[in-house]
């Protein structure tokens, strides 16, 4: 295509190739052949006679070699997509023209192949899931026993550690690998249930053999990979379905949104930095700078998906009676761009994690300049464990930690608290003692324990049990 047409950016810079692949115009009208050599093939087995297996096997032969050509011209004359594919297949296929489609309506190619196609790349989801997960539990472990300093209201609370906080991402993205499973499991086919989901041409095509029609939607099933097909339907399959799959990515994008956010502003305090190479430019005006633009692209692009999720909810709900077509349109455009753009947020997370940088020193600077406010209790403990009097101790350390503030932020000094509990006789402890106490691993409670329970518990079985999706990397373009 030339520079005088827009293209999307999720083909051009962000969504891999195995993705736009399950969403292509050859994956779409290759289904479609494959739905319509299904229909042919249950028809014939369940006994139509005006099917033979020679009208079939040629089905088959033209089933990969689109003639788009004559698709696309006679789409201009029928401006009709379905009834455009159905001419051209019948041209490639003279024997079967007369028996392609027979009994079926539009939806039977387009609905089915849009299943077949979500469920595909919701697999492609998952194998990209699984393998960030496995990629941060790799991290977790790693740093588990790290001391950090925590935020709660992005203000420095109790320690934690590098580790523990990873493990914090990692359950978010392990919830939205359950919705996925849920989802991946129950999905569907429309199956073959004509006009208004009836079945009304088939009554007609068996001369209404009830058993007989029973088992078409089955036999369509399996055929095409699939357990079975929905009870019950209009000319569609219920929208329901697709707000439920766009659900799950809007539920990855969050997820995914919360760790760029995170990293983002770890970078900001220069204790973790996501990749940056060798010949990357931060900024054009500042030769300096490594601004985390990998973690903005994850935050942007989630940003897309998250709201994107609200295109099928109000399809959903404004669906008429039997159909309407309203969806049409929608459907090729949110769908296919939810998919593509949480496949390019998971290949950007799976990249920024696979090359995480761990500033151990300025993580500890950071811990060491808060820790004595954090120290208070425990140093509070040990002076009236040695006689003093924990109210009187109290009253005095809270008038300290004032004044040491003062300093840090007033004066811009460095925090001076132990020396001044140091002075003080009423605690009767030395600057050694007090400094001895400030091992950072003493404050980080069970982080290191959660951290290695969470991995063998809940992160580890997932992992063996989705051994064979292991091993991928991730390529981004820019």
């Amino acid at each position: 295509m030339g520079t005088d047409r827009y293209i999307s950016p999720l083909s051009e810079r962000y969504a891999s190739k195995e993705m736009q692949e399950i969403f292509s115009q050859d994956k779409k009208f290759r289904t479609w052949r494959r739905l319509w050599i299904a229909l042919a093939e249950t028809e014939m087995e369940l006994g139509l006679d005006r099917i033979s297996k020679e009208q079939i096997d040629e089905m088959k032969a033209h089933q990969d070699d689109i003639n788009y050509d004559v698709a696309k011209e006679r789409e201009k004359l029928v401006r009709h997509d379905v009834m455009s594919h159905v001419y051209a297949y019948g041209v490639q296929c003279p024997k079967a023209a007369g028996i392609i489609h027979l009994g079926a309506t539009s939806c039977y190619v387009g609905d089915n192949t849009d299943i077949i196609i979500m469920t595909e790349a919701l697999r492609l989801i998952k194998k990209k899931l699984v393998n960030l997960i496995a990629e941060l539990a790799k991290f977790a472990d790693k740093y588990k026993a790290q001391p950090t300093l925590a935020f709660t209201h992005f203000q420095p609370a109790q320690p934690t550690t590098v580790g523990k906080r990873a493990t914090l991402w990692i359950q978010e993205f392990m919830l939205d690998l359950e919705d996925l499973e849920h989802v991946l499991s129950s999905m569907k086919l429309l199956g073959s249930k004509g006009t208004t989901g009836t079945q009304a041409s088939f009554l007609e095509l068996f001369n209404g053999d009830q058993e007989t029609i029973d088992k078409i939607d089955p036999m369509i099933a399996k055929k095409m990979g699939f357990q079975e097909c929905y009870p019950v339907s209009g000319q569609t399959y219920s929208r329901k379905v697709d707000t439920r799959v766009a659900n799950v990515l809007a539920g990855i994008a969050a997820s995914a949104h919360k760790f760029s956010n995170d990293i983002r502003l770890l970078q900001h305090l220069k204790e973790v930095e996501e990749p940056f190479e060798k010949n990357q430019i931060g900024s054009s005006a500042m030769a300096y700078k490594r601004n985390p633009m990998r973690s903005e692209r994850i935050a942007s692009l989630s940003r897309y998906v998250m709201i994107d999720a609200l295109n099928p909810a109000f399809t959903s709900a404004v669906q008429w009676f039997e159909r309407t077509l309203d969806d049409s349109a929608n459907k090729r455009l949110s769908i296919p761009e939810g998919f593509l753009a949480t496949d390019g947020v998971l290949d950007l997370c799976l990249n920024v994690v696979d090359g995480l940088v761990v500033y151990e020193k300025v993580i500890e600077k950071h811990l060491l300049s808060e820790l004595p406010f954090m120290a208070t209790e425990n140093i509070m403990m040990d002076a009236a464990k040695a006689g003093g009097n924990r109210q009187e101790l109290h009253e005095k350390i809270r008038t300290l930690s004032m004044e040491a503030g003062a300093n840090v932020k007033q004066k811009g000094l460095d925090n001076n608290l132990l020396e001044l509990i140091a002075a003080d006789p009423a605690f009767n402890l030395t600057i050694e003692e007090l400094k001895a106490a400030m091992d950072p691993s003493k404050y980080i409670g069970r982080s290191k324990e959660q951290v290695e329970a969470f991995l063998e518990k809940a992160v580890n079985p997932m992992l063996e049990e989705n051994k064979e999706l292991l091993g991928i990397t991730a390529e981004i373009n820019v």
